[in-house]
């Protein structure tokens, strides 16, 4: 585990996300360096929701149950807690580390694996966390924007982030196989429940905007920045410009 955790912080620090230079940097404001290749690759997103993540996420949102649903999207949750924990450690955030453990037992034990949320319902919401957080509290740059195939929108900063988290998750260690692939099925389904149950939402961004990479690269931007605390003025994107019609 050390030694992964050695060869994550050598793999963030090699990483050490793209400069931005002023020269690059669009009329938006936003660091694309790499516009042409991730226009390709939001080309087979939007082919790979239209065949497969759209239809499949919209009939189990429509037939499953909503309960059943819930309770599946609380035990993925419950299994990242643990994830959480770690990162939230490297970032010295004790309360936020003290809350994962606490979330952690109760719904495992009380809330049948997590199945059941009790921590929020006694008052511990969820607080989550990744590594691309962590490296934001480190100090590294967001570096420039990036959509990976399969994946979707990213920046550097948070692609070193997702590799960093699947290599350190403690759920794989813990968990003997093949009882921790439930975890990860769990995962896939709640994220195909909200692909269905926000179909609305994300189709007009993706099938009715003028430019769809142009309006998922602005979305994801200013949520993710918002998510990490990042007040307007730090930021690329000035939230007042930004053109939310179809969101």
């Amino acid at each position: 585990m050390l030694r992964i955790f050695g060869a994550a912080v050598l793999l963030a620090l090699a990483a050490a996300c793209t400069p931005v230079d002023p020269s690059r940097v669009g009329d938006d404001g936003l660091f694309d360096p790499y516009e042409a290749q991730n226009r390709e690759a939001h080309r087979f997103n939007v082919s790979l929701d239209k065949a497969i993540l759209r239809p499949v996420g919209v009939a189990y949102a429509d037939t499953v149950p909503e309960p059943v649903q819930k309770g599946v999207g609380n035990l993925a949750d419950n299994l990242g807690e643990p994830s959480s924990f770690v990162n939230h450690v490297l970032q010295a955030d004790v309360e936020g580390a003290t809350l994962n453990v606490f979330r952690f037992v109760l719904n495992s034990t009380v809330g049948v694996a997590g199945i059941f949320d009790v921590a929020s319902a006694l008052g511990l919401p969820e607080h989550e966390s990744d590594f691309g957080e962590t490296l934001h509290v480190w100090g590294a740059a967001e570096g420039a924007y990036m959509e990976l195939p399969g994946l979707g929108p990213s920046t550097e900063r948070d692609t070193v982030g997702k590799v960093v988290d699947f290599a350190m998750d403690p759920m794989s260690y813990i968990v003997p196989s093949p009882e921790k692939y439930i975890g990860t099925g769990a995962k896939v389904a709640d994220t195909l429940g909200s692909r269905g149950r926000y179909a609305e939402t994300v189709d007009s961004v993706l099938y009715e905007s003028a430019d769809s990479y142009a309006q998922t690269r602005l979305f994801y931007l200013q949520n993710r920045r918002f998510e990490l605390g990042i007040e307007a003025e730090d930021t690329y994107i000035d939230p007042d410009e930004i053109d939310t019609e179809g969101f």
